[in-house]
């Protein structure tokens, strides 16, 4: 039986395709990285990886091992943890991996009710790109994530949380900005910024402009929500944006409007997931609860996901 150290070896060489890298990223050395790799090619009695001088490549059966080996050591962190917590709901070290267009207009109303709920519960919280989180949680580097539907993932549990109104915000001297609401024959032909591809953000509002037949500026792509929010009020597109941020960010603003859709409400839906092997399921739907709960406690306009 291999031993978890040497696949944990295994797994930083696929990661890397590097031996150097690999051995920096696991905190050895390149020779007792080598070592231990070849002994547990022999333990196994199969060739895991194909050596050169010019590069790395790891054999299809160590493709195989490296998946496994991947689920093995988030069970060891899931017992790790199981056993630091001594059972208690929502305690000990939880990592939490969400996109930079949540996590920072959600959490702040999430965070001070769970700290005074869960006093003993160390939140550690990572912004990853929305495409990478999936991954992340199935190789135990994030024990829950939150994103946006659909995610599908027959090794996850996914939870939805709430609908999210996307706004639409314009410049304070838009033509739209004067009116009560816009309408679709309003939005046809504007242009339209967003975040740039990648982000599920990008695909929401990519699907807007086909339906009202709006130009999506490919060639002014912001890299934030803030950016965005700057370019709307230089002037050089209207965009959709979160209501958490707007809420957060265009209170005070006098420099954009946010304009009503006429007879029309635009929603991204919010989840949370993890693996279906945890060990710590219960504490995972007790968190969702409090996530759901604090967001549509608080504002009327976020509802429950169909």
């Amino acid at each position: 039986m291999p031993n978890l150290r040497q696949l944990e070896y295994l797994i930083a060489l696929a990661d890397t395709g590097n031996f150097r890298r690999a051995a920096e990223l696991v905190n050895t050395t390149q020779p007792t990285l080598s070592e231990q790799l070849k002994a547990l090619e022999v333990r196994l009695g199969a060739q895991l990886v194909e050596r050169s001088r010019t590069r790395v490549v790891i054999t299809p059966i160590g493709e195989q091992v490296v998946t496994v080996a991947r689920r093995m050591l988030a069970d060891s962190n899931e017992i790790t943890r199981l056993a630091a917590s001594g059972g208690r709901e929502l305690s000990g070290v939880l990592r939490l991996g969400l996109p930079a267009t949540i996590g920072p207009y959600l959490l702040p109303h999430v965070v001070p009710e769970l700290h005074r709920r869960y006093p003993d519960l160390r939140l550690y919280v990572r912004e990853e790109l929305p495409g990478e989180l999936p991954a992340l949680l199935e190789s135990g580097k994030q024990d829950v994530v939150v994103s946006l539907l659909p995610l599908r993932n027959a090794n996850l549990v996914v939870q939805p949380l709430f609908r999210e109104p996307l706004h639409l915000v314009v410049a304070a001297d838009h033509p739209l900005a004067g009116k009560p609401a816009a309408n679709s024959s309003d939005l046809a032909g504007l242009d339209v910024l967003t975040l740039g591809a990648g982000h599920q953000l990008h695909d929401v509002v990519h699907g807007l402009c086909t339906e009202f037949d709006a130009r999506l500026r490919l060639d002014y792509e912001g890299t934030s929500l803030d950016m965005l929010l700057e370019m709307v009020a230089l002037g050089l597109g209207v965009s959709f944006l979160p209501g958490l941020y707007t809420r957060a960010a265009t209170t005070s603003d006098e420099s954009i409007r946010i304009v009503p859709l006429e007879n029309r409400a635009i929603y991204r839906s919010i989840c949370i997931a993890w693996r279906k092997a945890s060990l710590h399921q219960e504490s995972y739907r007790v968190l969702a609860e409090l996530m759901r709960d604090q967001v549509l406690n608080r504002f009327d306009d976020f509802s429950v996901v169909a």
